[in-house]
């Protein structure tokens, strides 16, 4: 099966309670973009280029679905402004997630 692109839709957090709005605020060391680059599909915002990874289960390369952003406070960073990245196989539906950062 040839790997599929999703096309990219913009994700933005909208906290469920004051606890989840405080650690929206960013301190001002804190690079603007940090907390605002969820998105699911697309192409995965990488540092370094690396392949997709393979499903375990057939071999194929798996699809890019999405990728969460470090929160810019409440000691929640993702090693040093990390993304997570999901992907998935969709001919076999496994999942593999990936953190990458600066």
């Amino acid at each position: 099966m040839a790997t599929r692109i999703i096309p990219a839709f913009k994700l933005i957090p909208v906290p469920l309670s004051d606890e989840a709005e405080a650690l929206l605020s960013r301190p001002s060391y804190v690079d603007s973009s940090i907390g605002e680059r969820h998105r699911l599909g697309g192409t995965p915002d990488r540092w370094a280029e690396a392949p997709a990874p393979r499903c375990p289960s057939c071999s194929e390369d798996m699809t890019f679905y999405a990728q969460l952003d470090a929160l810019p406070s409440g000691g929640f960073d993702l090693a040093d402004a990390g993304l997570i990245f999901v992907y998935v196989c969709f001919g076999c539906f496994e999942v593999s997630a990936t953190l990458d950062s600066a």
